[in-house]
């Protein structure tokens, strides 16, 4: 099998050409959400169930399913190339600009702009929030800006394997990010938020990173040893590796289902509010993966390292988002309202711009064959 390089100098499989599952990607997502709506909305008990299996505002169903997702990524990552990874200093400076020194600010402006001014008068009513009786759109605003300040640790690993990116690369972003995110999460939010107390979701934080990342890239390494060392390389790169996407395809379909599950009955009841706070956050994720896209062409990355690199920016850690809102202003709080929408566009915008990477590679130099 022909090997290549990235940028940096790390040796990567060659691309592969779109499988069964995701040629048609976009049909199956659509019917998921559909059904997990329907679900939500016919079986509200259903949705229930779901919900209370959670620990630390960590879903348990999502958790799983998000493991055979990562699982096949972190399996076909070669560990060795990983500490090169780290010394791609570009692509890692570059999530890291945007996720903390301009994501922040484009949500709270974009966020304002929309719900504050534009979309003022079409939001009635008031709620109770920290003691005061405000105005509904200012939660929403709060629960915008909770999800600006938590870059995505997981499901980026997706979004990279799906554009067919340097899955190394951003699993050491990812543990960057991850890191700084302790750090950075509380003073962003309480200078966004203007709120003194801000809490800082720890068990939701190390929670996630360890079911999401932890548990998956374990059991993928352990994986790839074991069968490399009792099939050899060429079993695991011509027969392993391509039975396994699938399963990471099919184990996103469910998470569809299920997180659509969870909301179907807001979806279908509360829709208007939904549309008119699902805008910016739209509006947000599609500039801030157009910043971070064109800033990786002008600083000259390969492409296999440009499309993980503005994802990372573009999508957002919504179980710390929700978390905190839940904590902060209340389950029933137009805040948590406003996280949890983060979550129902993520994954079909997210696809939308795996979509776009894909068609506009061109773009970029690629990995040259050795």
């Amino acid at each position: 099998m022909l090997k290549s390089m990235s940028a940096s100098g790390i040796e990567t499989p060659p691309l592969r050409p779109l499988s069964f599952f995701e040629r048609y990607l976009s049909l199956w997502v659509f019917l998921a959400i559909a059904v997990g709506t329907l679900i939500g909305w016919l079986w509200p008990d259903v949705s229930g169930l779901l919900d209370r299996l959670s620990y630390a505002q960590v879903s348990l169903p999502v958790a799983v399913c998000l493991f055979f997702m990562m699982f096949p990524i972190m399996t076909k990552i070669d560990f060795s190339r990983v500490r090169a990874a780290a010394t791609n200093a570009r692509p890692v400076a570059l999530t890291l600009v945007i996720n903390w020194l301009i994501k922040p600010f484009t949500m709270y402006a974009i966020a304002y702009l929309f719900l504050g001014v534009l979309f003022r008068d079409l939001i009635g009513g008031t709620e109770l929030l920290l003691g005061e009786q405000v105005p509904v759109y200012r939660s929403y605003i709060a629960g915008a800006i909770l999800l600006g300040i938590a870059p995505c640790t997981a499901m980026v690993l997706v979004w990279g394997y799906l554009a067919r990116g340097n899955d190394a690369l951003t699993l050491v972003m990812v543990g960057v990010n991850s890191l700084i995110m302790l750090f950075l999460y509380a003073p962003l939010g309480k200078f966004l938020l203007a709120v003194n107390d801000l809490p800082i979701p720890w068990e939701t934080i190390l929670l996630s990173v360890l079911i999401y990342v932890g548990l998956p890239l374990l059991s993928g390494y352990v994986a790839r040893k074991q069968i490399i060392a009792r099939k050899g390389e060429a079993f695991f790169e011509s027969r392993f590796l391509p039975s396994l996407t699938p399963i990471a395809i099919t184990a996103l379909l469910v998470t569809l289902v299920v997180l659509f599950a969870l909301k179907g009955e807001v979806l279908i009841n509360q829709p208007y509010d939904i549309a008119l706070i699902a805008v910016p956050l739209f509006i947000q994720t599609v500039v801030i993966f157009i910043i971070g896209y064109l800033a990786a062409k002008l600083l000259k990355l390969k492409y296999e390292d440009a499309a993980p690199a503005a994802m990372i920016g573009a999508s957002n850690h919504f179980e710390v988002a929700i978390a905190t809102a839940v904590v902060l202003f209340g389950l029933g709080s137009g805040a948590a309202m406003a996280t949890v929408v983060g979550v129902l566009i993520e994954v079909p915008v997210m696809l939308l711009l795996v979509r776009i990477c894909l068609r506009t590679q061109h773009w970029f130099t690629h990995r040259k064959a050795v």
